[in-house]
């Protein structure tokens, strides 16, 4: 379940141009205190390539964890640890987790809401056939949304991708020569949405470009 809200939580943070130090402190803080609620007898070395990060910044952010009181370290035989959640720790962890599905929640909220105003629009323009362009959470929000309109997916373009697995039966690109035929495009990538907007003005200058107004992109084209 952590995992859900983990990834979640980082598709909400893509709308801004960067997450600030306090939220990745956080982030990084419930990663630990749930790995070690999960297995007290992690190494350092373990944990780091369990939460992907240097063993340096592992060691760092282990120790706060300890000065504050939220986990407790005992020795065993053979130089090794055991990490234990206090009491704060356990609270500290319940605390994130619920702020962090509180943001996930919003996200999905706001991005099916953002989904169904530019499908509307598209009605409105008689489009019919969209491509999607970015695989994603949003993306798969937004197929979701796509069957409560008249909306046909022709498919999704992720621009080099060597993943070409069909997403929800529909087909996968890596070069844009390739795509079907279309009516318009619609952003779903959350990585870089504001490149990939620029990077399709370019490819395909004639075309409708639509994205989710939840993604922040600089253009006066959004559907609000």
């Amino acid at each position: 379940m952590l995992d859900l809200i983990i990834v979640s939580y980082y598709s909400v943070q893509m709308m801004n141009t960067q997450l600030n130090q306090e939220t990745k402190e956080d982030q990084l803080t419930l990663n630990i205190l749930d790995a070690i609620e999960r297995q007290s007898d992690l190494s350092q070395r373990r944990l780091a390539g369990d939460l992907g990060i240097a063993l340096g910044l592992t060691n760092s952010y282990l120790k706060r964890c300890i000065r504050k009181g939220l986990v407790k370290v005992s020795a065993i035989p053979s130089n090794r640890y055991l990490y234990y959640l206090t009491p704060k720790g356990f609270s500290e962890k319940t605390r994130l987790t619920a702020e962090f599905l509180s943001v996930s929640f919003s996200f999905y909220r706001q991005a099916g809401d953002s989904c169904q105003r530019i499908f509307k629009e598209c009605e409105n323009q008689g489009i019919e056939d969209l491509l999607f362009c970015g695989r994603s959470e949003l993306a798969e929000i937004a197929f979701l949304k796509a069957m409560e309109f008249s909306i046909n997916i022709v498919g999704i373009y992720v621009a080099e991708s060597s993943n070409l697995a069909p997403f929800y039966t529909k087909p996968v690109w890596s070069e844009f020569d390739q795509v079907n035929n279309h009516q318009g495009l619609l952003i779903t990538d959350l990585n870089d949405p504001e490149n990939l907007y620029r990077d399709l003005s370019e490819i395909s200058a004639e075309e409708t470009i639509f994205f989710p107004d939840i993604l922040r992109i600089k253009s006066q084209s959004s559907i609000v």
